[in-house]
């Protein structure tokens, strides 16, 4: 048993477009198991729902303050969702 499955949307903030961000993030949820989306906002942050067990989803909410190599992250918002996420983690317009 791997634990309470929890569910978060993030939204990050500083140089996290343009520097394959969305891919980055996807590449590691897949590798802790999580399922979800990650997009580009207007406003130039990145937002993702994340879901999955606690410690996976907590470990990623860590990642997410790194990002890929050219990332310069200044802000992560968390709060808690109900939303359903998608049977995988997907890159979404």
């Amino acid at each position: 048993m791997q634990g309470e499955e929890r569910v978060v949307r993030a939204r990050i903030s500083g140089t996290v477009q343009g520097v394959s961000y969305r891919v980055w993030a996807r590449s590691e949820a897949i590798r802790l198991g999580l399922k979800g989306w990650v997009r580009n906002e207007r406003d130039g942050s990145v937002t993702a729902l994340i879901a999955g067990a606690d410690a996976a989803v907590t470990a990623m909410i860590e990642r997410l303050w790194q990002g890929p190599r050219g990332a310069l992250v200044s802000k992560v918002d968390i709060e808690e969702a109900a939303d359903d996420a998608p049977a995988d983690f997907r890159i979404i317009a």
